[in-house]
């Protein structure tokens, strides 16, 4: 029902199935040449591609296209007006019910496959740099490019999903993830460098979308803690399923078999879709009043109109005060520490852990333990941010992140020793940083610069990660002790301004701000 209410008032329900069989066809096509390598170990560097596999390219492009056409709702320009004044929340005192605790688990698992996909590109790094016979600094385009498609995401997603709707936005997200898989079966790393562009501009704008329809959905006093939860629990979920997957299949069918694994996943998506309800905000500006009705009753929401408000004039719109400059400072070193660590040192740390000697095997192995220690303490930092303090949790995930630092550096230093505790605590910290930064950054800023100001902390995320593959295909070759010294620096300095400028937002009327920070 939740699927074909969701399809119901689109282009053409027959173009989006269409769509998703082409697409499916065109990766299926692919498997052939990757069953035939099974007597080199998988490994089809150089390997001409037959017409099948250039048909199936063909049909994911155009299946792609289709899928989104039968998706496109009706009358976009009434669709755009209707939605322009709208608002759809909760109440404050509002209580959480089954539909609240299901979207939640829908939406956890819905990122852990979307975070699986860019955590499965350092247990692909090895392989490559064996099969291919390229430097590492030439590899590295691969997660430069697939990071280049998350901020490429991140802003065209949020376009989508205004025009599509949240949960269509996410279908369309699954299917791309499905075409995605055939970088498993590309003979060409230039094909596979295209590919995980394509896969990162499907993955980046996951994230804003699940925040969106949560914000839409959950009563504002439990507003932060399901967000850091969710957040937190698709970003620990992912690295554990990416390592996971790597430490059984990968010794067996080789590296390539992480790609391969975004046709089940995707499809599996693609199915959750059934589960995730449509955004009451959609279902009204498209006159679906019963419909969003409904949605609202389950998730106990109201709608309201807004009075446009007054063009601003001058300065308005100036970020001023040493507070606030101080805010966005901190958090900003905060997010490029995220992502030099995220998309630096744990995407190199199997490929580290490999010269060290360990098989690949043995490496995902190790991580995998440290992403399963790691778990749990999601729902600590969820119940810190709710219960405790919003700003001192965030210093104590940057706290234990610096600890794991450390321990990195000690484990380089020593020149020996298990990884799983530094690296657990690396996971701990750095997934705790990126499921609380967002929606403290979105707490802590003034109506009138708000949106500009998390949008910057959102990008500062992935600058980190682009800096840290930059650094690497210019040639600059960076020991992981040394990496983790480096990293250290805006570390530390983010913990120190985020407790000296960070403000307390946990049951704070977010209207304060624009007197007190003005």
């Amino acid at each position: 029902m939740g699927m074909s209410s969701t399809l119901s008032d689109r282009q053409a329900l027959w173009a989006f199935v269409l769509g998703c069989v082409a697409v499916t066809a065109g990766v299926v096509a692919h498997l052939p040449m990757f069953a035939m390598a099974r007597t080199m170990h998988y490994r089809l560097a150089g390997m001409p591609m037959d017409a099948g596999m250039i048909a199936g390219m063909g049909l994911i492009v155009a299946g792609t296209l289709v899928a989104a056409y039968g998706l496109l709702p009706r009358d976009l320009r009434a669709q755009r007006l209707a939605a322009a004044d709208l608002v759809v929340a909760a109440p404050e005192d509002a209580p959480l019910g089954v539909g609240h605790w299901g979207l939640m688990a829908v939406l956890v698992i819905a990122l852990v496959i979307d975070v699986m996909k860019p955590a499965s590109l350092g247990f692909t790094v090895p392989g490559m740099i064996a099969e291919y016979g390229v430097p590492k600094k030439t590899v590295s385009l691969v997660p430069f490019f697939a990071l280049a498609g998350t901020v490429t995401g991140s802003v065209l997603w949020g376009w989508i999903a205004d025009i599509y709707g949240r949960k269509a936005s996410i279908l369309l997200s699954a299917v791309m993830f499905v075409g995605t898989s055939i970088c498993g079966a590309m003979p060409s790393l230039a094909w596979n460098i295209a590919m995980c562009f394509m896969m990162g501009a499907a993955a980046g704008g996951m994230l804003p979308v699940t925040y969106a329809l949560l914000a839409e959905m959950m009563p504002n006093r439990h507003r932060g803690w399901s967000l850091v939860l969710v957040g937190g629990l698709g970003a620990v979920g992912g690295y554990f399923a990416a390592s996971g997957v790597s430490a059984v299949l990968q010794p067996i069918f080789g590296w390539r078999i992480l790609w391969l694994a975004n046709l089940p996943t995707g499809l599996t998506l693609v199915l959750l879709g059934a589960l995730i309800p449509e955004s009451a905000k959609f279902l009204l500006a498209r006159g679906r009043v019963a419909e969003a009705e409904a949605v609202m009753r389950r998730f106990g929401a109201t709608a309201r109109r807004i009075a446009p408000t007054r063009v601003a004039t001058g300065n308005a719109h100036a970020l001023t005060g040493v507070r606030l400059y101080g805010k966005l400072a901190a958090l900003s070193a905060c997010a490029l520490s995220w992502g030099l660590i995220n998309f630096g040192l744990l995407l190199w740390l199997p490929a580290d852990l490999v010269a060290r000697g360990y098989s690949v095997g043995v490496s995902s192995r190790l991580l995998a333990e440290s992403a399963l220690i790691a778990f749990p303490t999601v729902f600590v930092a969820a119940l810190l941010y709710s219960r405790w303090s919003t700003k001192w949790a965030l210093v104590t995930m940057i706290a234990l992140t610096l600890a794991g630092l450390l321990l990195v550096l000690r484990l380089e230093v020593a020149g020996g020793g298990s990884p799983v505790l530094p690296v657990a605590l690396l996971i701990v910290g750095s997934n705790g940083i990126i499921a609380i930064v967002l929606p403290y950054a979105a707490e802590s800023f003034p109506l009138r610069v708000r949106a500009r100001a998390t949008g910057w902390v959102a990008a500062c995320t992935k600058a980190g990660g682009l800096l840290a593959q930059a650094v690497t295909i210019v040639g600059v070759t960076v020991s992981m002790g040394r990496a983790a010294l480096l990293v250290m620096a805006p570390t530390a300095l983010s913990l120190l301004l985020v407790a000296r400028f960070g403000r307390e937002t946990r049951g704070r009327d977010l209207r304060e701000l624009d007197v007190d920070d003005a």
